[in-house]
Order: C-alpha cells, then structure tokens, then sequence
C-alpha cells in the first residue's frame, strides 16, 4: 500500500496510477485509446481504427525509461445531426457558461463545441448534437447541474449548398451561409431520416396528413394487427427536429410510438429566411427552410416576434427576407407623446412645428436606436419554428 505517489515504473493488473502524456487538453485523448509496451500485442477495442499515431513516452517520470508507447486506436468520430447556438441569457456569465460546457463535455466526449459570436446575443457556443433527446438531456444537465441560464436557438442541421461554380459548402450555422451575388445556389442537399411510427389504427388518417405536411415520403404502410398500424417514412431532418414528437404525441392522445435512423442526403429546394429589425438582420434568427414553406413560417416568425418586442419610441419594423425580397413584414408603432398638450390655442404654425420637430426626432432615435429582443422571444421561436 502505497498512500503517497510512488514511482513504479510499470502499471500492473489492480493498480492505480496516471501517465504524463503532455497533452494540453482532454479533448486530445479520445474514446478508445489504448495504452500498451512498444513490445507487447494487444487487441484494439471494436470500432473502425484510423492510421496510428505513436507518441513516445520513454521520459515519462511514472513509467520510467522503458520505451513505452501511446497507440491511438480511436473510433471513428461522431456524426453531429443536430446542432444549436448556446448563448449566455447575461452576457457577463460567458466564462462560467464556458466552464460549465468544459466540465460536461468531460464525460460526454460527442458534443462538438466551438465559439461563436452573434450581433444580437454576444459571444457563445455552437454545439452539435448525436440526435434531440441528446441534446434536451445536455441543456438539462447545464441547468439542473451548473445552475446556467442559457439562450438556446433554434436547432438546425447540417446542410450542403453547391454554387454555379462547381464549390461546395457544408453549413451548420445559417447565418454563416454565404450571400455573394456573384455566386448563384444551383443545387442543395438536407439530411433525411428513415421514421418508424407505430399508432392505433384510427389515427392512420391524421397521421398521414402530418407526414405529408412534414414533405415525407411513405416507404411502408401495414397493419400489425386489427388494432395498430405500422407506417415508415423517409422525412428530412430538419421536419423533425423541433416539435415534430410533441405533434404526433398530441394527435393520437400519446399512444403513438416514434422511432428514427439516419438515412441519406436528399437533394432540395432550400432558401435562407432572414429577420430584420429596422432593416438590420438578426444573425441567431436566421433559418433554412423549404421554398414551399417559406412564406408561411416568415409570416409566423415575425408575428411572434411582434407579441415579444416592446414598444419603443421609435417605430419598430419587423421583415422576413429571402435576401432582398421581402416575404413578411409586421410594424410595432412607436410610443407618441402629445407634444400639444400646452398648446390651448393660438397659431397653426406652432403646433406644426411642434410636430415636424417630434417627427425628426423619432426619425433620429431609429437611425441609432436600437432593439431589445428578450429571452421569451427565442423560447417561443424554438417552440414552434
């Protein structure tokens, strides 16, 4: 028994201790690594081996001079179908949100993390996600765990945009899908999934029109027995990935049973839907959608934000573009004061002066006002876009 640190030299069968590797940072060591003697054999855990890195730690002072070696059998990495800006709800906790993110990414080595910075929200995080239950369990873990109060937007997934020049691009981040005119989109591709619904036979009916709405494509339709119904459909991703569960569960009075698996990439008609407010776009509410849908959700998201917004004293205009059309617009009037109010008579010229003078003003303050979106806007636009 050894209760201080002891050198040994070697590591054996029931033995506890660590290894200096010189590594930086966690995230360096991955899922599968394996330690072993440069001349022993040993068996690599299951998984897809990549070409071997050797990392020579004939100094370390635990293991002593042999010549040991770090072989690096790792899995392949994981593929990110989901992903999601985390912002902190006060822009003074950006450290402690980090930390926070650091600390859980410890033991959960298939969240992708990288920063990024939004005009509208501040400096944040951009996190990719295995699927929607892994990343409700990671926001939970973030609240429940680390006490953090986040501003989440809108999940997205990976797309692929190819451009008259023969260039591709992968985005993950609509607002970092690139709008030069000089490069025309002629082709788009949307990652798809292979559903699995199982529902009581009275609701084939509802189900099929929500699939339908959904762009989904029916693969299989059979009866399990005189009671349940079996239904597969090849739907988009990006149908789903919001509110698509809690719809179905909401049509069959929560009998329905919902399972997915990722398929392959679908070629689309998407477009980028942007927000301005006063005819500035707000990167963290900027989205991919279907041509098809893009007036209808334009028309909702700006309606919603009109509910959240609050008055200023200045007019607010509230647009949904695809990049210069505009397919939506809402106006939140402007707080007006009644600049007449001590004007009981006298001359006409006055009281328009007066006016003229107020009308400057508010045409002034929205040159270089600006607006405050507030939390509630965001988890409304995550509820239902």
């Amino acid at each position: 028994m050894h209760p201080e640190l002891t050198q040994t030299g070697v590591l054996l069968t029931g033995q506890v201790g660590y290894v200096v590797s010189g590594m930086r940072s966690t995230k360096e060591a991955r899922v599968g690594d394996t330690l072993y003697h440069t001349r022993s054999t040993v068996r690599p855990l299951p998984g897809k081996v990549f070409p071997m890195l050797m990392m020579d730690l004939s100094d370390c002072p635990i293991l002593g001079k042999e010549n040991f070696y770090a072989v690096f059998h790792w899995f392949q990495a994981c593929k990110h179908m989901v992903f999601a800006g985390l912002y902190p709800a006060d822009g003074s906790d950006f450290e402690a949100l980090s930390h926070a993110i650091e600390r859980l990414t410890c033991n959960d080595a298939s969240v992708s993390v990288t920063k990024e910075s939004s005009t509208a929200l501040g400096l944040g995080f951009r996190c990719g996600f295995l699927g929607l239950l892994h990343m409700d369990v990671f926001h939970q873990r973030l609240e429940q765990e680390h006490g953090a109060h986040v501003i989440s937007t809108v999940p997205t997934v990976p797309y692929i945009f190819e451009y008259s020049d023969g260039s591709k691009v992968h985005i993950q981040n609509p607002a970092m899908l690139p709008s030069n005119p000089k490069q025309r989109v002629t082709a788009c591709w949307e990652p798809t999934v292979i559903a699995t619904i199982i529902i009581p036979s009275e609701y084939v009916g509802s189900i099929i029109t929500l699939c339908s709405e959904r762009r989904g494509e029916q693969l299989e339709y059979s009866f399990i027995d005189s009671q349940r119904a079996l239904m597969k459909y090849r739907l988009p991703l990006r149908e789903i990935v919001v509110d698509f569960y809690n719809e179905l569960k909401s049509i069959t009075s929560g009998y329905a049973s919902f399972d997915y698996e990722e398929a392959d990439y679908q070629a689309s008609d998407l477009v980028k839907l942007d927000i301005l407010l006063n005819g500035q776009p707000v990167d963290a509410m900027a989205t991919i959608v279907h041509r098809l849908k893009a007036q209808r959700v334009g028309r909702e998201l700006v309606e919603k934000l009109k509910k959240f917004i609050d008055r200023q004293m200045f007019e607010i205009t509230i647009q949904a573009a695809i990049g210069s059309k505009v397919i939506a617009r809402e106006t939140i009037s402007a707080m007006r004061k009644n600049v007449l109010a001590k004007c009981y008579g006298g001359d006409v010229t006055r009281k328009r002066k007066l006016l003229e003078k107020q009308k400057e003003g508010k045409k002034r303050m929205k040159r270089v006002g600006s607006v405050d979106i507030p939390q509630e806007a965001f988890h409304e636009l995550l509820k239902g876009s």
